[in-house]
């Protein structure tokens, strides 16, 4: 430690005197190295393209695109599709990549190596986004570029790599806008079939119920209550007639059909002969001459008044004749003149009533011709014709509005099926045409792509062929092998001195021995070592000339010609002195 602190810089120039072989030995070996990997390393070249993503010409506010998604989501999207095995193998055969390689790689590596030599950068910047406002980051650009050796293949290959992408673009929205109407349309299709086998349905339910729909509920409460308007008043009416008819009956009952007159009565004329008869009878003989005469004038008036059975009148008159005969039977005995004359009577008539056909016969009815009693008679009629006329009304009028309360009762069943059919309908026909709005954008849409009108890729940067590598960078290769040559050789001395334990020196001794030497006795060198001496050195003036020569030699050829070089310091230095600028 204390050596290492006691030495000085003479003692530094004394090591690397003494290790300035193998210094020399390992930066020839190091920068060696170094200049071979600079000059074997094959050359790279790189060709690319700058395709602009171009927004849609027809303002989004008047046309919608069917393509909504990012274009950095969509260019990714696009770069898988290109980048297919098929689609990279084609390029690989069409163009004869990798020859030396596809002997001895897989096909996976030289796909593997085909994609890392194609590079995709995006381009991006600040614009503000019409839905928030505020400026974000977006994609407007985007560069493709293929790296190789050759660099008219490399040209080539980024062409085809851009007609790819550009193609893959505009059939992608092409085939997206057609996807999205043609989808558009079967939904739309499919949609208006629901609707008409909703419309089927509907139609059949309110031919099933078309007196108990919903819509008819206000209807059919204002029937009902006419209708109840309507009994109410029919009920009015029957009673008012009804009222009628018994005073019409009354008034028909005090009225004699036939009229009370014998001398303008027919009637009246024969059922006073009938008793008249009935009396003569009891008195004379039926061949007495006012018997007779009796007899053929009520034939007369029974065929005047059509009473060809005169059985009911015979009836009659025995009734009345029994009353009477009762009447005299409780005043006076069974001998009195009168009592006897009215038992003869009545049994001439009985005998005469046994006498006359039962049933009637074919005797006809006689109309009545009392004219106040046949106009009561027609009043009647009219009344009992009318009343009859109302209650069959009061029938019908309930049997609708039992019918109206049938269906206003079936009404709540028939609602939820009726709500559910129509709602159905509704959502569909609303839905319908929400789907027919739609793809008339889907179609202008597909207008829109197919006259590129939307937004596309415009390639405003084509391959071109590239006139220098990219890589290696040689000139820093080289700096960088002649920088590490030295630090080995550096190091190198540094490292083996510090291991080396030899003793050199009177400082050497002095700190091994702690004394200090009484003399110095320095070291004679002889011919022979000199001679060498000198062709060592002579070696190592001929070694840095080549050095340098390879130096320059390597600038010349990888960084710049010496002549241009020689140019420019000499445009420099004029610059600067000011010299020769007259």
């Amino acid at each position: 430690m204390n050596e290492e602190q006691t030495k000085n810089l003479q003692d530094y120039l004394i090591a690397f005197k003494r290790r300035r072989a193998q210094i020399a030995a390992l930066f020839v070996v190091v920068f060696g190295i170094g200049a071979i990997i600079a000059l074997a390393w094959p050359p790279t070249y790189r060709s690319a393209a700058t395709i602009l993503i171009e927004e849609q010409q027809i303002p989004t506010e008047l046309v919608q695109s069917t393509v909504t998604s990012y274009a950095a989501q969509r260019i990714q999207t696009i770069s898988q599709r290109v980048m297919t095995r098929s689609n990279l193998m084609s390029i690989i055969d069409k163009y004869n990549l990798y020859a030396d390689k596809r002997g001895r790689e897989t096909t996976e590596e030289i796909l593997a190596r085909m994609r890392k030599d194609i590079a995709l950068d995006m381009i991006s910047a600040d614009v503000i986004d019409p839905r928030s406002g505020r400026p974000m980051p977006a994609t407007i650009a985007f560069s493709l570029a293929f790296e190789g050796e050759n660099p008219e293949q490399v040209q080539r290959v980024a062409n085809e790599l851009t007609t790819l992408y550009l193609q893959e673009n505009l059939r992608t929205r092409t085939s997206k806008a057609q996807e999205t109407l043609t989808f558009l349309s079967d939904e739309a299709n499919r949609l208006n079939q629901q609707i008409k086998e909703l419309e089927g349905r509907l139609a059949a339910f309110k031919e099933a119920n078309a007196g108990s729909l919903p819509e008819l509920q206000p209807l059919l409460r204002e029937q009902i209550e006419r209708t109840e308007r309507e009994l109410t008043d029919t009920a009015t009416q029957i009673r008012t007639l009804d009222d009628r008819r018994f005073y019409l009956q009354g008034q028909l009952g005090q009225q004699d059909p036939y009229g009370a007159d014998v001398n303008l009565s027919p009637g009246a004329r024969l059922k006073a002969l009938r008793t008249e008869y009935a009396s003569i009878a009891a008195r004379y003989s039926a061949d007495h001459p006012d018997v007779i005469r009796m007899q053929r004038e009520i034939e007369s008036l029974e065929r005047e008044t059509g009473q060809v059975n005169p059985r009911e009148g015979l009836l009659e008159q025995i009734a009345a004749l029994k009353v009477e005969l009762g009447s005299l039977r409780e005043k006076y005995s069974t001998e009195h003149p009168d009592v006897v004359r009215l038992e003869r009577q009545i049994a001439g008539l009985e005998a005469t009533l046994a006498k006359t056909p039962a049933g009637g016969g074919s005797q006809s009815q006689r109309s009545p011709d009392n004219p106040a009693y046949v106009t009561l008679q027609a009043q009647l009629n009219a009344t009992l014709s009318e009343i009859q006329s109302l209650q069959t009304k009061r029938t019908q009028l309930e049997a609708r509005r039992a019918d109206y309360e049938r269906r206003l009762a079936a009404m709540p069943q028939v609602e939820g099926e009726f709500r559910t059919l129509t709602r159905d309908l509704e959502n569909a026909s609303a839905k319908y045409q929400e789907l027919n709005a739609k793809q008339m954008q889907a179609r202008i849409a597909q207008q829109l792509e197919t006259e590129s009108k939307g937004e596309r890729f415009t390639l405003i940067d084509p391959p071109v062929l590239p006139e220098e590598p990219i890589k290696p960078n040689r000139p820093a290769i080289i700096f960088l092998s002649l920088v590490l040559a030295l630090g080995s050789g550096v190091g190198y001395a540094a490292v083996a001195e510090s291991l080396d334990t030899t003793v050199r020196g009177a400082k050497g001794v002095l700190a091994t021995l702690q004394v200090a030497p009484l003399a110095l006795i320095p070291y004679l060198a002889s011919d022979r070592e000199r001679s060498a001496q000198r062709r060592k050195r002579r070696l190592l003036v001929l070694g840095a000339l080549a050095v340098v020569l390879l130096a320059v030699g390597l600038v010349h050829v990888f960084v710049s010609p010496l002549d241009v070089l020689w140019f420019r310091a000499l445009r420099k230095a004029t610059i600067v002195t000011g010299i020769g600028m007259e």
